[in-house]
């Protein structure tokens, strides 16, 4: 199985007259993905690849019955994105974009908080189920269907992790980009959750990095809540404190969120730690050939 979306979700994408709302709509909809309409203000009648654009969610998911939106319009309208899919009653967001105002991604986790709505990012690469659905950049032909859930803030190294897990025959159930912005909306603890009830979840991967504490707090949930095994990669080793590495949510400050206190953390709450993608792949794989599926 898998978790947030699989071949039955129907997906809205905001800003899909864009240079990269026009190409990456394709690229989910080659993979499989039921990409059933895009928003446009301003340019609803027309279409793009096929797929018809309208001047409103709401009537994109009248027209579509779409229960998932892609966000790929520039940053400084995320905000009045999120909140109109907020208010529309969409399950997920999942916001693709980069250099959000940390000020509107508070907002709108605010307005998340009194919705049933989820949000995955800002800054997020996407999630995937292999084999049945991509809502972002994932590059799908890494992933192979299988029984281990990846969550993580970064985007590359996730792709690394189940490149390394692939070519050991490894498959993944779902592979969520949780983004590494200061501030987003789904935690480590919110997708460890969804992977802990997901029967066809086994395995659970989680690559963190420097800043911030989400890594401290999801060993402390794990520790509490999860039954699952779950093996970690922690980015930044020889990351110096107050240098910006790669993003604003990657910065050790005042010797806050350093490698050494989340691993100490994740290993405390009996995480194995890797150094590498390979390691953290064989650490896997190791696990699954003692304890054959059930």
């Amino acid at each position: 199985m898998s978790i947030l979306i699989d071949e039955n979700s129907k997906v809205v994408v905001q800003g899909i007259t864009g240079r990269f709302g026009s190409y990456h709509s394709q690229r989910m909809v080659e993979y499989g993905t039921q990409v059933v309409a895009g928003v446009t203000p301003g340019k609803g009648g027309g279409e793009v690849g096929g797929i018809p654009v309208y001047e409103s969610l709401w009537q994109a998911k009248e027209a579509g019955g779409a229960e998932v939106v892609a966000v790929l319009v520039p940053g400084p309208f995320v905000k009045d994105a999120a909140f109109e899919a907020i208010d529309a009653g969409m399950d997920l967001i999942v916001c693709l974009v980069e250099g959000v105002p940390v000020h509107d991604t508070m907002m709108i986790v605010r307005r998340l908080k009194d919705s049933s709505t989820r949000m995955i990012g800002p800054n997020s690469p996407g999630l995937i189920s292999p084999g049945r659905s991509l809502v972002g950049f994932m590059p799908g032909h890494v992933y192979v269907p299988g029984t281990v859930g990846i969550v993580s803030r970064s985007g590359t190294f996730s792709y690394q992790v189940a490149q390394a897990l692939t070519q050991r025959g490894i498959g993944q159930s779902t592979c969520v980009g949780i983004g590494g912005d200061p501030i987003s909306g789904m935690s480590f603890a919110e997708a460890l959750d969804l992977f802990e009830a997901d029967p066809g979840t086994e395995v659970i991967v989680l690559i963190g990095e420097i800043g911030r504490a989400a890594e401290e707090e999801a060993a402390e949930h794990i520790r509490r809540c999860i039954t699952k095994p779950v093996f970690s990669m922690i980015l930044g080793a020889t990351a110096p404190p107050g240098k910006q590495m790669g993003h604003a949510g990657a910065i050790i400050t005042a010797g806050k969120g350093t490698h050494a206190s989340k691993t100490a953390a994740l290993r405390g709450a009996g995480v194995p730690v890797a150094r590498t993608a390979t390691e953290l792949a064989a650490l896997v794989a190791e696990w699954c050939a003692t304890h054959p599926r059930r």
